[in-house]
């Protein structure tokens, strides 16, 4: 298909010339077109600029053509954390955690992540694909265009291939592009609590070749903190993890300063996710690194915790990424909409800070943003157009409704 849209308010993100990711200073420019087009053939874009150098020579009758008055272009928001793959919803610890209980609490009485593996083990594959599926569907709606998915709520060899399985199904079914990581270290079973090691043994010998001989994963994870997996534990795994060629993803730092940042750093991860407890230290371990900085303000609000120090990061000149950790125990939302608000409201980010941090910055922790993140030549044609809107500093300052108009993945009219 070829769509060419017209009259755009604004065209937003333009890079002209490739880059990974923006960082420090840089993120608070944000190049944009204003009375736009943008032309699209197939699945990728291949041209933009004002209106008045429009040349519409061979276009009329073969292009698709939108009228966007009004409107704005934005590329698709890629959302670089998730487990949207999961069994149930888990709202009674919701209102545990409102009694008093805390995150930690609940884990250790077998609530969290290990009732949600209690349920996956029982869950049919179809049921859960079914499921994440409709879920997929829901953050299309909202504007986003790519999403990691990561495995984690088996803890058990026949349960996370079961996850595996349903994104590996996901990424033929939807039209999102969608990244798989392996996460069998997201929690310790009960019956390893007295024999941690033993459990990291079976993630890394049992799981990890299995995982591996059926192409079910892109990268590896661990979670790194107090009262989950130790920086030996998260060591051992990433390098089992590289010798089958998986790169790392870590969750990080999110209840102390665990050591999972500059682990991280050291494996080179493509990101280290959370970040809640980030000192100079762990900025200076950051500093130089192929590592993304990335904070997921949906758990942090959603668990009353302290926020990551996303303004001292980028005032150091590092990038930082904002994903949405949708999950059932901790970000019950997919909605990247309110990631961007939430970026500028609880962290303090400027608008244009906000939607680098969640398109082309969380493009590269996703290891596309070669292909995704931006309005660039030759780039996937992943975007939406919003509603009629007065600017794009109205995106994350008009919060709690959705301003996506129009979807457009891989070149295709969706809604």
């Amino acid at each position: 298909m070829s769509i060419l849209i017209q009259n755009i308010k604004e065209l937003i993100q333009i890079v002209d010339k490739p880059r990974k990711w923006v960082a420090g200073k840089d993120m608070a420019y944000l190049e944009t077109i204003k009375d736009a087009f943008l032309l699209i053939k197939e699945d990728r874009i291949v041209d933009y600029g004002q209106m008045k150098d429009l040349d519409v020579t061979g276009i009329v009758g073969e292009y698709n053509i939108i009228d966007a008055g009004g409107k704005m272009v934005l590329p698709s928001f890629v959302d670089s954390h998730t487990h949207l793959v999961y069994p149930a919803s888990r709202e009674i610890e919701y209102i545990d955690k409102i009694r008093g209980l805390s995150y930690e609490e609940i884990a250790a009485r077998g609530g969290g992540i290990l009732n949600s593996a209690k349920r996956m083990n029982e869950i049919s594959e179809d049921e859960l694909f079914e499921s994440s599926l409709k879920r997929l569907d829901e953050i299309i709606a909202l504007g986003t265009g790519a999403v990691e998915i990561k495995s984690g709520y088996g803890l058990s060899t026949d349960s996370e291939l079961k996850m595996l399985r349903v994104i590996k199904r996901l990424k033929v079914e939807s039209p999102l592009t969608i990244k798989s990581t392996f996460l069998g270290a997201h929690s310790i079973p009960l019956e390893y609590r007295n024999d941690q090691s033993k459990y990291v043994d079976l993630v890394i010998n049992e799981m990890l070749p299995r995982v591996a001989d059926e192409k079910l994963a892109d990268y590896i994870d661990v979670f790194c903190d107090t009262g989950f997996f130790t920086v030996g534990d998260t060591e051992r795994i990433l390098e089992a993890g590289e010798k089958f060629g998986l790169r790392a993803k870590i969750h990080a730092n999110e209840l102390d300063f665990s050591g999972g940042i500059q682990a991280g750093v050291k494996y080179n991860a493509l990101s280290v996710d959370h970040l809640e407890y980030t000192g100079d230290a762990e900025i200076e371990a950051l500093s130089g690194s192929e590592t993304m900085p990335t904070i997921l303000p949906g758990a942090a609000f959603f668990l009353n915790m302290i926020y990551a120090p996303a303004r001292e990061m980028i005032d150091a000149g590092l990038p930082v990424a904002m994903a949405s950790d949708f999950n059932p125990g901790s970000s019950p939302s997919g909605n990247m909409q309110l990631i961007l608000s939430m970026a500028c409201i609880l962290y303090k980010l400027l608008p244009e800070e906000a939607i680098n941090a969640t398109t082309l910055n969380t493009a590269y922790a996703m290891g596309l943003s070669h292909e995704l993140g931006s309005i660039s030549k030759g780039k996937r044609a992943n975007l939406f157009i919003t509603k009629e809107i007065p600017s794009y500093e109205f995106l994350p300052y008009y919060y709690g409704s959705n301003k996506v108009d129009m979807v457009i993945l891989n070149g295709k009219i969706l809604t």
